[in-house]
């Protein structure tokens, strides 16, 4: 009797939140799983619960650092993503996604390793139309921000080794994932920020003309999951809620259901560093990677509002 042997799968920016998340679902769908991150930024409960599996295995590395291991597929998730850290941080923004997806993609040229990039909806700039696919390869598109512009060198690097070098790789954009896990700083998404200082008695900035589409972290892990068994080398997805939002409208959300006024929140009109409007598609990944948006905005942020108030004790 033959027996297939598992996969091993490495995951950069692994104990982050949408990393250790990832990590998780993967264990449990039989993979092995080594986590690298040079941080440990999400590691609390999200990764440290991991550590018993015998399957799951955390190193310390900086992926602008080579990586020598032995894997099968590689998630590439290591890149800082906030606004504060990408305006304040930009060389070390550049230097991760850049240089790290030189590494990974010449860990994947040694080891015939297939490759699944996060990059992000932030490469679709200042375009004002609904975000499919092919845009950035139709319209002449102005990034925002550096994190941006490293996310766009970093899928024509994939396309360039592609070519060259025959590499396979499925690059996901990644749009405003949030929910339960994502523990507070000032670089963690608007809701998680909302939902904190909102409970915090903190203050916090609203931006009236931008809008999102929010995903929830268990729709956005479980989708690039699916990746592994509908793996189409050369393709792109975006991942994303089903739900265009205004900014304003989430902080009259969380407002709501934690029972405070907006006293201590400011209104301005725009972020300039950043994209306004993200009227996505996501059609494609639902057609080829089962994406599915099963949580609400409202319910998403619901829970996110309990998972904090048990987190840090509130009543």
């Amino acid at each position: 009797m033959q027996y297939a042997l598992r996969k091993r799968v490495l995951v950069t920016g692994g104990a982050g939140f949408l990393g250790s998340h990832l990590c998780k679902r993967l264990l449990d769908e039989g993979y092995d799983v080594l986590c690298v991150d040079n941080f440990f930024t999400g590691t609390r409960d999200n990764i440290l619960q991991l550590l018993d599996n015998p399957r799951f295995e955390l190193q310390r590395h900086d992926i602008t650092f080579p990586l020598y291991v032995e894997v099968d597929e590689i998630f590439n998730l290591a890149c800082p993503a906030s606004p504060i850290h990408y305006q304040f941080n930009p060389v070390q923004t550049t230097k991760t996604s850049v240089h790290g997806a030189i590494n990974v993609l010449g860990l994947a040229k040694r080891v015939k390793a297939k490759v699944f990039q996060a990059s992000t909806s932030e490469v679709y700039g200042d375009y004002d139309g609904v975000m499919v696919e092919d845009v950035p390869h139709m319209h002449a598109i102005r990034q925002l921000n550096d994190y941006a512009i490293s996310k766009w060198v970093n899928e024509t690097q994939i396309l360039n080794t592609a070519d060259r070098h025959a590499t396979e790789t499925v690059r996901v954009r990644l749009f405003n994932t949030y929910g339960p896990g994502e523990y507070y700083s000032e670089y963690r998404s608007v809701i998680c920020q909302f939902v904190y200082r909102a409970l915090h008695y903190m203050p916090y900035t609203v931006y009236l003309d931008h809008h999102r589409t929010s995903s929830y972290i268990d729709d956005t892990s479980r989708t690039l999951a699916n990746v592994t068994d509908n793996f189409v080398a050369g393709e792109v997805y975006n991942i994303c809620g089903d739900e265009y939002h205004g900014i304003k409208m989430l902080s009259d959300m969380i407002l709501a259901y934690v029972g405070k006024d907006d006293n201590l929140v400011a209104y301005e009109q725009v972020e300039e560093h950043n994209t306004r409007d993200k009227k996505s598609d996501n059609s494609k990944a639902r057609r080829d990677l089962k994406h599915e948006a099963t949580v609400s905005l409202d319910k998403g942020i619901r829970q996110t509002i309990d998972w904090q108030k048990a987190v840090y004790k509130i009543e």
